[in-house]
């Protein structure tokens, strides 16, 4: 193995250092804290564990925690008069729906409700046209985080070749968006690319972010490039459950430069970068200086 490994999991722990480290600061020079609302609707139990995840950090950060666990009966009236409560409330600088929702609600409308400066998760509709027009926004966790990690191992990312492979909205969108702020020359590949494999061996940056297990091998990777692989997909092998990434962990570490791990690589940085982004939420409501390295 050539490629050296890019460990989320510490990189996130100094995120979460510097979260704290400006919250501590917030409290003891403008006796502020920052407060984040994280609302799960239903007892979807991957969501449960994500939800109590954040919820300790949030505290460990020195942040102020506010859950709200609804029944999946809830009705869609319920849930955006919470909201309207939680957007109203200067206890509160960071609001979170988990998803998915339950069928009956609809997930676009819910999450357009929430006051924009504090959409910490970046998917209201206007934080996505204001990243898309270069504009100061809120900017999605997971894309956020995948920043962090290039600009630490690559540092300029300026006149880079980057391929994202995905088009959600969620990731591989506002990806393609951040690293055109970054002055790469970007290509938004996906499942109807002519020629895929080809465009992805012309990237010195490569995000795979498609939710296909192992669907990008080693010969697809430019050598030296920098892969960021954004997937986590469970799958059996040899009998036993597995995560495993979009790409082929072991065929591409003989070729790449660098490359995260599945798990351990870009999954840490979420939470991580959600605690971030409630602390330059609290930063921006208050018009205080924006924490250095937590933002795009």
């Amino acid at each position: 193995m050539s490629a050296k490994i890019i460990d989320g999991k510490a990189f996130a722990a100094t995120v979460r250092e510097k979260v704290a480290g400006h919250v501590a600061k917030l409290k003891e020079e403008h006796n502020i804290t920052p407060g984040l609302a994280v609302v799960l609707v239903g007892e979807d139990p991957a969501s449960e564990v994500y939800v109590r995840n954040k919820g300790k950090q949030t505290v460990e950060a020195g942040m102020n925690s506010f859950e709200h666990k609804l029944p999946a009966e809830t009705s869609e009236a319920d849930l955006l008069a919470l909201i309207d409560r939680l957007n109203n409330d200067p206890a509160v600088h960071g609001i979170l729906v988990q998803l998915p929702l339950p069928g009956h609600l609809d997930s676009d409308l819910v999450i357009n409700s929430i006051e924009p400066s504090k959409d910490v998760d970046g998917f209201h509709i206007s934080n996505v046209g204001l990243l898309g027009t270069g504009q100061k926004s809120m900017v999605p966790c997971t894309p956020l985080g995948c920043l962090m990690m290039l600009r630490d191992h690559l540092g300029n990312l300026s006149g880079l070749n980057a391929v994202v492979v995905g088009r959600s909205n969620i990731v591989g969108k506002p990806m393609a968006q951040l690293l055109l702020g970054d002055s790469c020359t970007v290509t938004i590949a996906h499942s109807r690319t002519k020629d895929l494999p080809e465009v992805c061996r012309r990237a010195d940056i490569l995000v795979a972010a498609v939710g296909r297990p192992e669907m990008i091998p080693g010969d697809w990777v430019k050598p030296g490039a920098t892969v960021i692989d954004v997937g986590i997909n469970r799958i059996e092998r040899d009998g036993k459950n597995k995560l495993v990434g979009d790409v082929e962990f072991a065929s591409a570490a003989e070729v790449a430069g660098a490359i995260t791990p599945v798990p351990g690589g870009v999954g840490p940085m979420t939470i991580a970068c959600l605690l971030a982004n409630t602390v330059t939420a609290c930063c921006r409501a208050h018009g205080l200086s924006e924490p250095d390295g937590l933002t795009a």
